[in-house]
């Protein structure tokens, strides 16, 4: 009886499949890309025909399978069948392969390929230790002071303020630039001569009868003290608050019309409004401000510019004064963003160019001031005009008359308040203001300069702390200056003094503490430091410094200083970021 051919088209297409299978096998075994495409053409025939194959069809697409794959073939017969098939499929590829001419191989340029550069080694976390013994301690931190830094110049200093003896030192006689660490020099000179309850008034006095009608008959004169609280730091209510506040102390002492000028005195200061020293690109820095004795909101001016109703552009000032004017080309655009430009021009101009969106809610940029007593002078004029006091003269400088009476007064916060703001966030114009209000004194009988503030330091320093008269040179009370000098010998005798001064406690509290406040937030933190050591930070681009006070483990108040000159600040930050921990877990045993 006669078979059905459907095995043996089922064994036909089985042989069909594996062939596919077999042409992929060759692939993976690296064969030539045109001969593993061959062989899948010799496969895929066998997959295009659906109908059943006779032994004929068969043996022309496997030329070297026998005669016997024919409609006789059963399906147990599949396997022995590909493996002659695949034998073949072998044969007359590599038979097709040998007929090909053979090309001679093209000898490519060799090019050099780039050398990867090299990595730098992970340098491990500088760690803090745990020094047993005063000798451990000195070899620790001679160890970490010498670990990271490759150049540059370090001086340091510790002293134990409870037994009086030198823990550490390392050039501690060497002259190097304070940065901000010349404020505990301020801070000390401020609390020794003025006290820290000392507060400063800015007074408003008429040079002029006042009669029944409010008007006063002569000049209205706005006298600075140096007092650096005049701004939303100190007085709550925005930029334009400190000079409300005064304004309406003035409307109610009945002055409702000036016939004469408004005159800014700031006479108590030098002319001079930018120390020497400062480099001339800290022109037009927030941090490098021009101080006076009539000094209003830091000396910081905002500009503010917001689309109006009427499809015109908003621009103006904070506080609002009459010390300044605006020229204002914004124009406003569609979207709402904006493109402004705000610059001064000289001393009372301000120059806004660009354009605002018409959705914007409002832009606000700020700018250093140039001539801060008629910046003050003028924002003062702006709020008596709001308080309905019209001044008929101009706004002027001048000194304030013998014959003057006092109408107003704006008293500041206690000076033992100041100085913690000054130190904790490290203000250079506050610095420069309270050093100049120390070279005045309590009856404030001497000009706030420059010289007399550093002759008055010198001789603080040289007769009540102990310090060599080469010691120190100030030339500002904030630091910024390139020409200042001290030695670490110096800071931690004036630490040594501050401590068992009468204002101690007060010259303590205003300094930032490790790893919890201001600029020493965020350094030391998770350390025996943290919590502990208080000391006052100095960075600038070359000169990264610390000093202050830590109590070691066992109890002992350490007094210390850290000064790094050079430009490899960042890594005497870490030194310093290790020292300090260490100087707090020491113990004598």
């Amino acid at each position: 009886m006669r078979r059905s051919p459907v095995p043996t088209t089922v064994c036909v297409r089985l042989l069909s499949v594996l062939n596919l299978a077999f042409a992929w096998f060759v692939m993976t075994l690296r064969l030539s890309i045109r001969s593993c495409a061959r062989a899948l053409l010799l496969a895929v025939p066998s997959m295009l025909f659906s109908a059943p194959l006779t032994a004929s069809v068969t043996a022309s697409v496997t030329a070297s399978v026998t005669a016997s794959v024919t409609a006789s073939v059963s399906p147990s017969d599949g396997v022995a069948a590909f493996a002659s098939a695949s034998s073949a499929l072998i044969v007359q590829t590599r038979a097709r392969q040998a007929k090909r001419p053979t090309k001679k191989p093209t000898t490519r340029k060799s090019t050099a390929r780039p050398v990867r550069a090299t990595r730098a080694p992970i340098v491990p976390v500088l760690r803090f230790t745990e020094p047993r013994g005063a000798d451990a301690l000195r070899s620790d931190l001679a160890t970490l002071l010498a670990s990271r830094t490759t150049r540059g110049t370090w001086g340091a200093m510790v002293v134990s303020m409870s037994r009086g003896d030198t823990l550490f030192s390392h050039g501690p006689d060497v002259r190097l630039v304070p940065a901000s660490t010349m404020k505990l020099f301020t801070s000390a000179i401020a609390f020794e001569r003025l006290g820290p309850e000392h507060t400063f008034n800015t007074d408003v006095l008429r040079d002029g009868p006042l009669d029944s009608t409010g008007t006063l008959r002569g000049n209205l004169v706005l006298r600075g003290d140096g007092d650096p609280s005049l701004s939303p730091r100190f007085v709550r209510g925005g930029p334009e608050a400190s000079m409300t506040m005064l304004a309406r102390f003035t409307a109610g002492a009945g002055v409702k019309r000036v016939t004469g000028d408004l005159i800014a005195d700031a006479s108590a200061f030098e002319s001079r409004r930018i120390p020497e020293g400062w480099l001339n690109r800290y022109a037009g820095a927030g941090y490098a401000a021009p101080f006076s004795a009539l000094s209003l909101n830091e000396n910081i001016v905002i500009v503010g510019v917001m689309p109006d109703k009427a499809g015109g552009a908003n621009v103006y000032l904070e506080p609002a004064t009459r010390g300044m004017t605006i020229t204002s080309t914004v124009r406003v655009a569609a979207g709402s963003g904006a493109r402004i430009t705000a610059r001064r021009v000289g001393d009372d101009r301000v120059l806004v160019s660009g354009t605002i969106g018409a959705r914007s809610s409002g832009v606000r940029y700020q700018l250093v001031v140039g001539d801060p007593p008629s910046f003050m002078a003028g924002a003062f004029r702006a709020a008596l005009e709001a308080q309905g006091i019209v001044i008929e003269g101009q706004i002027r400088a001048g000194s304030t008359p013998v014959t003057a009476t006092l109408l107003s007064s704006m008293p500041s916060p206690p000076l033992a308040r100041l100085v913690s703001v000054m130190n904790r966030e490290s203000i250079n114009l506050y610095a420069e203001l309270l050093w100049r209000d120390a070279a005045r004194g309590a009856d404030r009988s001497s000009i706030g300069s420059a010289e007399n503030a550093a002759r008055t330091l010198q001789d603080f320093l040289v007769a009540q702390v102990g310090a060599s008269p080469s010691a120190v040179t100030a030339t500002d009370g904030s630091g910024l200056s390139v020409l200042d000098r001290v030695t670490p010998r110096a800071l931690v005798q004036l630490l040594d003094h501050a401590h068992k001064a009468p204002w101690g406690s007060s010259f303590h509290a205003s300094l930032p503490v490790a790893g919890e406040s201001e600029l020493l937030r965020n350094r030391m933190r998770a350390t025996p430091a943290q919590g502990n050591l208080h000391a006052k930070t100095g960075t600038t681009n070359d000169v990264i410094g610390l000093s202050g006070y830590v109590t070691a483990e066992n109890g002992e108040i350490l007094a210390f200083a850290f000064l790094y000159n050079g430009s490899d600040r960042w890594r005497a930050r870490e030194t310093i970021d290790a020292m300090g921990p260490t100087m707090a877990a020491f113990s004598r045993e």
